[in-house]
């Protein structure tokens, strides 16, 4: 796990992109405890300014070697990009929270929602994955009738 700090380095990749925005604004809003914060794109964004709590940062190139100074990363490029450069984030000792599809199903990586199960975190996890957002939304909503009734069974058309 993660030591706790006054500040930590963050990293998004896919910063660029419609969801990769959103985690920035997210974190602006919420005053999560960023020291660093490190946009990484593809070669085509690098360069960009983004602003980050009033201030610009430039986005920089996505490669393996990026992590080296990263304690947390947020992915939001896509499941191809996670499965390329989620292990070099990892070797980096940095925890990658995975919004792709990348990892979901491998019974070695949490499948987390915070508010639902947070449990599953114990040790030091490496890659983090969460569900898509609409079963985000529903497990959310339903966690507190599981928890007085005891829910054996969803069924979603």
């Amino acid at each position: 796990m993660i030591k706790k700090k006054d500040k930590y380095s963050v990293a998004v990749v896919g910063a660029t992109g419609a969801v990769g925005r959103k985690m920035l604004q997210i974190l602006e809003e919420r005053n999560f405890p960023v020291g660093n914060l490190k946009p990484l794109a593809s070669v085509r964004s690098a360069g960009k300014d983004l602003l980050f709590k009033g201030k610009n940062v430039i986005v920089q190139e996505l490669l393996k070697d990026s992590f080296s100074d990263v304690d947390i990363a947020l992915f939001s490029a896509g499941a191809e990009i996670s499965r390329k450069f989620a292990p070099a984030a990892v070797k980096s000792n940095c925890i990658v929270i995975d919004n792709s599809s990348a990892y979901r199903m491998n019974s070695d990586v949490p499948l987390v929602v915070p508010e639902v199960n947070p449990s599953a975190l114990k040790g030091n996890p490496g890659i983090i994955a969460n569900p898509n957002c609409s079963t985000i939304q529903m497990v959310v909503a339903l966690k507190p009738i599981h928890d007085k009734f005891k829910i054996k069974r969803v069924v979603v058309s």
